[in-house]
């Protein structure tokens, strides 16, 4: 059953019997038996096609939803519980934003990986929003991003500031730009609107490659202080200050889970201290 409700899960965010396949790499007809399958068992439809590839959910499908979401953390909290019983480890999620992954998680992640050794971690990497939106569809556990989003699911705690620095050779090239869902977008659609600049504008995608490319002297753009190297810049105002966060969902709370998080927390705060 939980198999199915998975599946079900899957094409009610999805609206979508091929995209569930795909993600599941399964066939699509073994998708469309596991949804006649739950239906059947429920004695309810849950999906109507309507002619096009999206599928529509029934109101039965809307109920089930919500609490399919709560069952499937349980048997996941559930199956934790026993690993960690027979010595197995855990397994947490991480979503990380592409300034935070390049410039803290690293340092945090050996930190959280001695400390906690019966954790097997896995990360992903995103932009912010897409981080919050993973988070809240249960495909992490936590996520750590550099956007104020909010929500009534998910509690946001600030970590550290970041300070934003205008990077590079305004003289070559073009303005390097991440794309609107990230968090620094917003900082730079700012400047550029402020100075009434003009130039052209490359959005990219990856803060790796707008680094190499400004350490190469082509183009500029507004990055994290903390991405500076070899790279020359010009410090900005106080309101190009930002926040990292670290978000997760209200309902997980696990006693091993909280106490995870309030040793991030911790490193956090100590790490403020020490700078």
């Amino acid at each position: 059953m939980f198999k199915n409700l998975e599946t079900f899960k899957l094409v009610y965010e999805t609206r979508s019997f091929s995209k569930t396949a795909e993600l599941l790499f399964l066939a699509q007809p073994t998708v469309s038996s596991q949804i006649k399958q739950l239906e059947a068992e429920l004695k309810t439809q849950l999906f109507i096609r309507n002619g096009r590839r999206e599928v529509v959910s029934t109101q039965q499908a809307d109920i089930l939803y919500q609490k399919a979401i709560q069952m499937l953390d349980d048997w996941q909290a559930i199956q934790i519980l026993l690993n960690k019983q027979r010595g197995h480890s855990i397994s947490y999620t991480i979503g990380a934003s592409h300034t935070f992954a390049s410039y803290l998680l690293p340092d945090l992640f050996q930190e959280i990986y001695l400390k906690f050794p019966n954790i097997h971690f896995k990360i992903k990497l995103m932009n912010s929003l897409e981080v919050h939106h993973a988070l809240e569809q249960h495909e992490i556990n936590l996520g750590f991003i550099e956007k104020p989003i909010n929500s009534k699911k998910i509690i946001r705690t600030t970590l550290i500031s970041d300070q934003l620095v205008l990077a590079g050779n305004q003289n070559k090239g073009p303005w390097l730009i991440r794309e609107a869902t990230s968090g620094v977008y917003y900082y730079t659609k700012q400047y550029i609107e402020e100075n009434n600049i003009n130039e052209a504008t490359i959005e990219i995608q990856n803060n790796s490659i707008i680094t190499q490319l400004l350490e190469q002297g082509f183009g500029c753009s507004i990055i994290s202080k903390r991405a500076v190297k070899s790279i020359p810049y010009q410090v900005l105002s106080e309101k190009y200050t930002r926040d990292f966060y670290l978000i997760q969902r209200k309902e997980e709370a696990t006693e091993h889970f909280e106490y995870f998080i309030n040793y991030i927390k911790r490193y956090f705060q100590k790490l403020k201290k020490d700078h």
